[in-house]
């Protein structure tokens, strides 16, 4: 069985509000389940655990009732860090039946249901795979204020989410690593640890992550142009 962990304890102070991000409303319903319509809607995907802030937990159930989402299986309460929360969510999965685990960010919520596939996809084949996209800025490396070179752009990508692995891989690559640390913000760099192949797969810039109040305004945007059909939710992206 393959599993979705949707990472949304977080506080969002980046995004100075009194709501968590997640929380906030996109065209009328909050980020988080927009998020969650796209793990709905993807075949590949047949349970979802939803890790939260403990205290937004009843919120949470009283917003799902109406949102029939059937494939949300636990709510677990959230850790102090990132690591840790997901480390919860892992140990809520059915190892018996557990096959590859996909680590999504509750806060972005234009991931198409064909992205989620690929990346199980590749997991299913290769262990590892995490979704990225081909920057479109040129990137500096900085070091005291200073540019220290500029980076080959080709070779480089944003690493977006879902991250897959395989179950047992990932539960490895927790076990040797400190959840409390808070610089731990991303599932492939625990398994690059342990000198596992992880492959990408190429996915769409459109899939931000709303941090700040200006990516309100962003994401009502990408609704828009999704409304108009030049996107399909769940299609194909390029």
């Amino acid at each position: 069985m393959n599993v979705a962990i949707i990472a949304a304890a977080g506080q969002g102070t980046r995004m100075a509000g009194a709501k968590p991000k997640q929380f906030l409303d996109l065209a009328g319903t909050p980020i988080i389940f927009h998020t969650l319509r796209a793990f709905e809607e993807c075949a590949v995907i047949k349970e979802i655990i939803v890790v939260l802030r403990a205290e937004d937990t009843a919120h949470f159930l009283s917003l799902a009732q109406k949102q029939n989402l059937k494939k949300v299986a636990k709510v677990v309460p959230g850790g102090a860090t990132r690591a840790e929360s997901v480390l919860r969510g892992l140990q809520a999965v059915r190892e018996a039946t557990a096959e590859i685990v996909a680590v999504h960010d509750a806060a972005r919520p234009f991931v198409t249901a064909d992205e989620i596939a690929r990346t199980v996809e590749a997991a299913r084949l290769e262990g590892a795979a995490i979704l990225v996209s081909m920057p479109v800025d040129t990137i500096k490396e900085i070091r005291g204020g200073l540019v220290v070179q500029t980076l080959n752009r080709t070779v480089i990508r944003n690493a977006l989410t879902p991250q897959c692995f395989s179950y047992k891989l990932l539960r490895r690559a927790y076990e040797e690593i400190n959840v409390s640390d808070p610089a731990l913000t991303d599932e492939s760099a625990l398994v690059e640890r342990l000198g596992v192949k992880i492959v990408t797969v190429e996915g769409n810039a459109r899939n931000i992550k709303i941090t700040r109040p200006e990516d309100l305004a962003i994401g009502e945007a990408i609704l828009k142009e999704l409304g108009s059909g030049q996107w399909a939710v769940g299609s194909k992206t390029g």
